[in-house]
């Protein structure tokens, strides 16, 4: 061990960081981005936004985001059907600074949270970043199965008592979604915990299927988290929101940096949300081709979660992590996300899906043969 990682954290010693491969390759699909562009008219859009902030960046941004968080309120308004204002909302730098202000508000040394794994991993590095203890609780006692259990959630809720619990739905890597009956019976077991459903991929999911944002009302504790970098296509850009309760919104100011959302993220962001529907319009074709890579897969063999993101969860792989060598052989690099025999394929273009469909089907061959 060198001098340096010596002196650093114990608890972080020997940790590896988060980081998904970024190669070169003629079809990536393993991190859940968007394959299709910013439409030109958005761009023209954003362009006309950030020149018009350019003379001002001597200034520092509007601390408070109004602008942003009434535009956000007014989409998570007119997305879910349920009112929220634009003092229910907050944003930070990705989803995933949104989430690290919830665990340094409410997380900590001598505090533990809560997730069902297998679910994003970023929740636990979160967590035990800011030196909250991390529990992984069970999904379900089937190992085969992926939905979360009701009552063996609430058990260990019961059994933990943790000061912040996480719930994804559709949750990350399975691509299945929660019945909003777990997410209030892990909210009334969990009466001093924050209780945190994250909904990066909730524009993807099927007809019917209800947003946790539905639950504010009445449950200061419940926050639902959410991000422009999937169905807005956006990753590029970082920035990701929270709906609760007034009180919890207040509460992120004293973890915030100060002003950490900058005056060009702002006006960028803006300029999306005041083309949602154009930028959204590429939703519709992402779920077809999800729901034809569910197809594709069972006609050869393997064993896809039906899913309600922008990607597939994949089982039937002998070896996945030689299926996932094999795929990246043949120019497709998809996630081998840690399941045994299983991979999570984002859901691209048409070519996109016609080419990771062959290149599986080359790799299913070889397997049986």
């Amino acid at each position: 061990m060198s001098e340096l990682a010596g002196l650093i954290r114990p608890d972080l010693q020997g940790r590896t960081p988060y980081g998904a491969p970024q190669l070169a390759v003629p079809v990536a699909l393993n991190t859940n981005e968007s394959s299709y562009d910013v439409p030109p008219e958005v761009v023209d859009a954003i362009s006309a936004a950030v020149t018009a902030e350019a003379a001002h960046l001597n200034r520092y941004p509007d601390r408070e985001f109004v602008r942003l968080r009434e535009r956000l309120a007014a989409y998570v308004h007119r997305t879910t059907g349920c009112p929220v204002s634009a003092e229910q909302v907050w944003a930070g730098n990705g989803s995933n600074e949104v989430l690290q202000h919830v665990v340094q508000a409410f997380g900590g040394p001598g505090r533990v949270a809560l997730g069902f794994t297998p679910s994003y991993s970023m929740h636990p590095i979160i967590s035990e970043g800011i030196g909250t203890t991390w529990v992984d609780g069970l999904r379900g006692r089937d190992p085969g199965r992926f939905d979360v259990d009701a009552d063996l959630a609430v058990e260990q809720v019961q059994r933990h008592d943790p000061d912040v619990v996480f719930l994804c739905s559709p949750n990350n890597p399975t691509g299945t979604s929660l019945d909003l009956s777990v997410v209030e019976r892990v909210y009334e077991a969990a009466p001093h915990s924050v209780v945190v459903v994250d909904e990066a991929y909730a524009e993807f999911a099927r007809p019917g299927t209800p947003s946790a944002v539905s639950l504010l009302p009445g449950r200061p504790r419940l926050v639902v988290t959410r991000t422009m970098s999937k169905a807005f296509a956006f990753a590029g850009v970082r920035l990701g929101y929270l709906a609760a309760d007034t009180e919890f919104t207040d509460l992120m100011r004293l973890v915030r940096l100060p002003y950490h959302l900058s005056s060009v993220t702002q006006a960028i962001a803006c300029a999306a949300l005041d083309h949602a529907d154009l930028m959204l319009a590429t939703v519709e074709a992402v779920k077809q081709t999800r729901d034809e890579l569910v197809s594709g897969c069972m006609a050869l063999g393997l064993v896809p979660v039906p899913s309600d993101a922008n990607f597939v969860l994949v089982g039937g792989f002998a070896d996945e992590r030689a299926s996932w060598q094999a795929l990246l052989d043949r120019g497709v690099l998809v996630r081998d996300v840690g399941i045994r025999h299983h991979l999570r394929i984002t859901a691209g273009t048409p070519a996109e899906n016609a080419a990771v469909l062959d290149a599986l089907r080359v790799v299913t061959e070889g397997e049986s043969a």
